[in-house]
């Protein structure tokens, strides 16, 4: 399920207008799925969904340009922040004094996603007064449905979460009721970085099996983790799903071209029938926000065509 932590000061009654500061991608999107846009104050610069948030204060950056570097380049310069113990993100002080936030949404589940709850934790002692931080942590799908619990029960939203479970809910209900009454089940492998090659962990897994496959490579409720071609060979998926982490569809397709032209993948049994299918992963798989479900009905129409058509979204993926 994950974990979940919070940091209270002062916890009186909450402010007739709450003002959010996210520095979680998903946790931005589950605020405004929750109708709270105009409390959102501030943000992280990885935040770009919906498109109002291009508007909202930035209070992260990073010293390296993602959309400029490789997928070797981004892993080695994540690796030795780690080795160094170095944060990945800068939180700007001034800009956080300036928005002065009430409650403060961040994470500790992959320390490459956003600031850590310690370090945002720190940052916050110069602010007074009344500050609330919530660490969002899942590791599953349900785990995902319970931060939009949290998020709404932290700020007087609890109705609009509950509408917006039961409505993922039912979508989700609606694959599992569907691929539950097809026998064939293909084996599956999820991409989640493509130098060095990662596979997906977390709650990818579990979707492969909802939607109606097999993943027998992918950590179920775990971090993802490094994988060599040689496993992926003697796997030999009948699918692959590419996935990277913050990538957007284009950048997944461009960036996968020279592995399909490789000898070790052209001897993948998905290469040679051509099912491998590059996804908006920075969308619909690595975020574990409301649109996880369209990343679920999008590995349903890869991974069974024949039985859905139409309920992917049409940035979602396309076959590679």
């Amino acid at each position: 399920m994950g974990s979940l932590r919070v940091w209270l000061i002062d916890h009186d009654a909450c402010l007739a207008f709450m003002r959010i500061a996210s520095l979680l991608p998903s946790a931005t999107e589950i605020v405004y799925e929750l109708g709270l846009g105009d409390e959102l104050i501030a943000v992280s610069h990885d935040c770009d969904y919906p498109p109002e948030v291009e508007k909202k204060v930035r209070l992260t950056a990073i010293d390296i340009d993602p959309a400029r570097s490789s997928s070797r380049e981004i892993n080695d310069w994540v690796a030795s922040k780690v080795h160094t113990g170095s944060s990945v993100y800068h939180i700007d002080q001034s800009a956080l004094t300036k928005a002065n936030p009430d409650l403060i949404l961040t994470q500790e589940l992959c320390e490459v996603c956003a600031p850590a709850f310690n370090e945002v934790q720190n940052a916050c002692r110069i602010l007074s007064g009344e500050r609330r931080i919530i660490s969002l942590e899942p590791t599953s799908l349900d785990g995902i449905l319970e931060n939009i619990v949290t998020v709404g029960n932290a700020t007087d939203r609890s109705k609009e979460a509950a509408e917006t479970i039961d409505g993922l809910r039912k979508r989700t209900d609606r694959i599992r009721t569907i691929t539950r009454s097809l026998t064939n089940n293909p084996e599956v492998f999820c991409m989640e970085w493509l130098d060095p090659m990662f596979v997906a962990g977390h709650w990818v897994p579990e979707m492969v099996q909802l939607a109606g496959g097999v993943d027998k490579l992918g950590p179920v409720h775990q971090p993802s983790t490094r994988i060599e071609i040689e496993q992926v060979s003697e796997y030999d998926p009948e699918i692959i799903v590419l996935m990277p982490c913050g990538f957007s569809l284009e950048r997944t397709i461009q960036e996968s071209k020279p592995y399909l032209k490789s000898k070790e993948w052209q001897r993948l049994r998905a290469v040679r029938r051509r099912k491998v299918f590059a996804t908006n992963g920075s969308a619909y798989f690595n975020r574990p926000g409301p649109r996880i479900v369209a990343g679920l009905e999008t590995l349903a129409e890869i991974i069974h065509p024949e039985a859905f058509q139409g309920i992917a979204p049409k940035d979602s993926y396309s076959p590679v």
